[in-house]
């Protein structure tokens, strides 16, 4: 489940539980590649943040490439890792912090 963040509720919607989150901009080609992967994760809830409309979010967490993806544990960043990935590589990251 796609969910679109930005600085209005970014706070509150990663606050609690395990949440991958992607930073990602309009204009990025590889994100635009990304997204049919991300899809195929439905019953995965999922966070986006485009970088451009939401800048003061991507700032927070020095984000400057894209797709740049987080997974968070109860709002910390448990890890951080870059660049495009396969459904079952994201979900094998997910389940590390489960």
């Amino acid at each position: 489940m796609l969910t679109e963040l930005n600085s209005d509720n970014f706070e509150e919607k990663t606050a609690k539980g395990v949440k991958l989150i992607e930073f990602y901009t309009q204009w990025c080609g590889y994100c635009k590649k990304q997204l049919p992967e991300l899809e195929k994760m439905d019953k995965i809830w999922i966070g986006q943040v485009d970088a451009d409309e939401s800048p003061s979010v991507a700032a927070k967490f020095n984000i400057n490439a894209f797709p740049t993806f987080l997974i968070l544990k109860n709002g910390e960043v448990a890890e951080r890792f870059s660049g495009m990935h396969k459904k079952e590589d994201l979900l094998a990251k997910i389940m590390k912090h489960v």
